[in-house]
């Protein structure tokens, strides 16, 4: 029987409006670099950190519902003009946030 996934925390917020700034400027530029660099990677970057930022100030620490909070935001976000979907940019944040902790994300690690 498989094992379910461990819960991943962060460390409660110092500086919530520092973090949502780090993730914005990361997420941008992981958007630029995976496909094509488009104004609209910078508006998706922004309102993905503004639910961010807005969860943590609400006392969310826990990596899965931060990343189902930006997901289901991100649903009533207009991706007509970008190669993204609100999953691509949920798993991103979840990528970016286990890459800031040292947490390998390889092969179920």
């Amino acid at each position: 029987m498989s094992e379910p996934i461990q819960s991943v925390t962060l460390p409660p917020p110092q500086n919530p409006q520092q973090e949502g700034e780090w993730l914005r400027a990361s997420l941008q530029q992981w958007l630029d670099n995976e496909f094509l660099p488009e104004d609209v990677n910078q508006d998706i970057a922004k309102r993905a950190s503004q639910v961010f930022v807005r969860q943590r100030m609400e006392g969310e620490n826990e990596l899965i519902p931060l990343v189902m909070a930006i997901l289901t935001e991100m649903q009533s976000f207009d991706f007509s003009k970008s190669f993204y979907s609100e999953f691509a940019i949920a798993n991103a944040v979840g990528d970016l946030l286990l890459d800031s902790l040292g947490i390998d994300r390889c092969c179920g690690a």
